[in-house]
């Protein structure tokens, strides 16, 4: 009955043991991320200024040439490839856990949007698209005197 509890006892220790086993294992194991079609979408931040609708898209890596964004019926598409190259020599990969592959991202635009007018610029690993806003319905600020 002694032994019956000390087993019991001993129990999780082993499973931990196998657990940081596996880890170790795992970890000296050459990894790859496998991509397919549209498997990496790359972060996004939206925000709103007086005058525009800016999307910031984080793309590190990338050239600008990589890139296509299109409006079109209501939507902001944003697309790309952000390529694997492992042509250099001297790399015996054994981890890889950055995401490569097409992406494709789409957004509904507001109506207050001026949707000939959008600009995107590529500077430091973010893609900036700038969506200036209808006049009318820009912010107005309107200063009130305090009695």
């Amino acid at each position: 009955m002694l032994l019956e509890r000390r087993e019991d006892f001993m129990k999780p220790f082993r499973e931990l043991q196998r657990e940081i086993d596996r880890i170790f294992e795992d970890f000296f194991t050459p990894v790859t991320r496998k991509s397919t079609v549209y498997s990496y979408l790359p972060d996004i931040d939206v925000y709103e200024t007086n005058d525009s609708v800016v999307i910031e898209v984080e793309v590190p890596g990338m050239d600008k040439k990589d890139f296509e964004v299109k409006v079109e019926d209501g939507l902001l598409r944003i697309s790309g490839e952000k390529k694997l190259e492992r042509e250099k020599e001297n790399r015996n990969y054994k981890v890889v856990e950055r995401c490569y592959g097409k992406f494709e991202r789409t957004l509904s635009l507001p109506e207050y949007v001026e949707a000939d007018k959008v600009k995107a610029k590529y500077e430091d690993g973010v893609l900036t698209i700038t969506l200036p806003k209808k006049e009318d319905k820009k912010a107005k600020v309107v200063d009130v005197k305090i009695e």
